[in-house]
Parts: C-alpha cells; structure tokens; sequence
C-alpha cells in the first residue's frame, strides 16, 4: 500500500484509497479538465473538494502540494519509476495523464506537438480572457464605471472564438478524428462562458457555428457529464 502521509496535503484531506490518484479540486473550468481526462481514461482516482469559495486553496496544507494556491492538484502514488509524483497546473495533468496512458493524445510526435500547442492556446489565451469577461461581465467588475475593461476583453474573447471557429471547419474535434486533452481542456471554458458567466450574447456565440456544434458534441460524451460534476460540492 503506497505511503502518501509524507504529503502534508492528506493530512487536511486523508486518502482513503491511497492506491489511487488523489484529485484536489472544485468544478471549475479549470478543475474538470482534470475530472474529466479521468473519466475519460477510466483510471482508478480518489477526489477531493477543495472549496474555493471558503479559500481552502490557501490553507498550508493546500499550498505544500501548489504554493500558487490554485486547482486542480493531484498526486500519483503510481508515477514515473513506481514513486509517487505530486503535480499542479491543469495543462501540465492532463500532458502527463495522457502521457502515463497513451491516450487522448496521438502517437506520433507531430500529432502530439499540434495537440499541446492548442492545450497552452487555452493554457494562455481562452482562459484568461474567458475569465475577465466573467469578472467584468457577472462579478464584482461589472459595477465599474469604466466599460472599456469589459469591452476589450469581449472582443479578444470573440477574436478567440474565431480562432477557434476556424480550427473546427470540418472538424468534429480540435484534431480532426481524435478526441483529444486539447478538446478537454476547453470544453468546460466554452460551456462556463456562455453558461455560468451568461455572456453568450455579449461574445455573440451564434454565430461561432462550428464551435457551438463541437461544444454540444464534447458536452453529450458520458465521462464529460460525470466529470463536469466532480468532486461534488455536497
């Protein structure tokens, strides 16, 4: 049985099956990459809410696993060499999930690169700026008095929309045939934008007609469904 009290995380949320992955998250856009590229592999993982809300990301026990107090987290008792390996940063799992696996990923090395590069598109644009239109949009920067924040980042939102648009022109998934992390790791972004952010009309999602097709087709896949509600807040 793997030994993970040397991880002063699972003191605040103990392993009850060390032998699995352990998941510190909450079902954010960020944090279902993660459950989701799970459900999606049908690995064996053990999850743990870790409520963002109550600011548990920012307790020590949290930040000794990610010192930038961000989910998802995880650790692997099964990692590289049969050590186990702590990891953090959403784009980073889903590379070594699908790395550990062989799957959700292509085999060879120019399909692998084409896949990563759309996974840090989401990584450094589609997220970022999905996440500022949510602020200013439904948050606490929509009663600024000052419109333009919102105003720039709604159109670099729908500038990525395009980009994105364009990439599924006779595409099912982001690379074509394969249903691949890149798709996972903004499924949960897309759906956020036009669903808990109810910015749909502002980005103009309409007429992003490939992107709206994609989305609904990522969104009936089963391991998404589950995924998208793990760990549960209850």
């Amino acid at each position: 049985m793997p030994d993970l009290s040397v991880f002063p995380i699972t003191r605040r949320w103990p392993a009850q099956n060390p032998e699995r992955l352990q998941l510190y998250s909450w079902p954010t856009p960020n944090g279902v990459k993660v459950s989701i590229a799970l459900e999606e592999l049908g690995l064996p993982y053990e999850p743990h809410a870790v409520n963002i809300g109550q600011n548990e990301t920012w307790g020590p026990e949290f930040l000794s696993l990610n010192p930038n107090g961000k989910i998802p987290a995880i650790i692997d008792p099964d990692g590289p060499g049969g050590q186990p390996l702590a990891l953090f940063e959403s784009g980073a799992i889903l590379v070594y999930l699908a790395e550990k696996t062989g799957k959700l990923i292509p085999a060879d090395a120019a399909g692998r690169y084409e896949t990563l590069q759309w996974v840090f598109f989401q990584m450094a644009a589609l997220g970022p700026m999905f996440g500022q239109v949510g602020f200013f949009h439904k948050f606490a920067g929509r009663d600024y008095e000052d419109k333009r924040p919102l105003q720039r980042y709604v159109a670099e939102s729908k500038r990525l929309l395009g980009v994105l648009d364009n990439r599924l022109e006779g595409r099912d998934w982001i690379m074509g045939g394969q249903y691949t992390i890149a798709d996972i790791s903004m499924l949960g972004w897309v759906r956020n934008l036009i669903g808990f952010y109810e910015a749909g009309e502002l980005v103009e999602f309409a007429s992003f007609k490939n992107v709206a097709a994609w989305l609904e087709r990522g969104l009936a896949r089963p391991a998404v469904q589950r995924g998208l509600r793990i760990p549960s807040k209850d």
